[in-house]
């Protein structure tokens, strides 16, 4: 089963949360690859992600690169160029006719656009693979996920669960409630919560998406 990866904002740890599932799928000999459809700025997520993926050349994982590190709608406009989102649905296709399972990671959050009418969420129901939110374990954090988890359903597509991703080393009374109550708010799994500097995944995790 492949999965999309969203993030309730960018910053978020969408690409190491990726990684952390693709290393752990590989661990259970799941051979799995990460695949960024569009980068913006720098690459080094797309490298994070073809190293996980066992070496696989940076320019299979991530087809659409942007040098400006901005949303891609605004980046290309920038840079004098259009992007055409049937181009990024025949990358996947091709890549997905050649690996499984396939973790696609979005670009940003929810809603940033890729063109003028086109936006991350279009591309993730046109792609029609249950969705993966990582979202940073923060005071509002509550908010933002409710508010992504609505707008995964309107598209109709379903949230197949919730990561919260420690950024910071010391915790606060919301982060530790944020994990207590965030399953009955959304009636989403919440898949597990990575403490910072964590660089492994609960087994029940990875025996979750497998038995998706």
């Amino acid at each position: 089963m492949n999965f999309f990866i969203t993030g309730t904002d960018t910053g978020v740890g969408k690409t190491y949360v990726t990684k952390l599932i693709i290393e752990s799928l590989r661990a259970e000999g799941t051979y799995a690859i990460g695949y960024k459809p569009i980068s913006c700025g720098d690459r080094d997520d797309a490298t994070l992600l073809a190293e996980a993926s066992g070496g696989l050349d940076i320019d299979e994982i991530n087809p659409m690169h942007f040098h400006s590190g901005l949303a891609p709608h605004v980046a290309a406009l920038l840079e004098n160029t259009t992007i055409d989102p049937q181009e990024i649905l025949a990358s996947y296709k091709e890549i997905a006719g050649k690996y499984s399972p396939i973790l696609v990671e979005g670009a940003g959050g929810w809603e940033v656009p890729i063109t003028e009418k086109y936006f991350i969420s279009d591309l993730a129901k046109d792609l029609a693979l249950p969705i993966i939110l990582v979202a940073s374990n923060r005071l509002g954090s509550l908010n933002h996920i409710l508010l992504t988890i609505a707008a995964i359903r309107a598209k109709g597509l379903t949230c197949a669960g919730i990561i919260l991703n420690q950024l910071e080393d010391e915790m606060d009374t919301p982060m530790i409630t944020n994990k207590g109550i965030i399953e009955s708010l959304t009636d989403v799994p919440l898949l597990d919560h990575i403490i910072h500097g964590q660089d492994f995944l609960s087994p029940e995790l990875i025996d979750t998406l497998t038995a998706i």
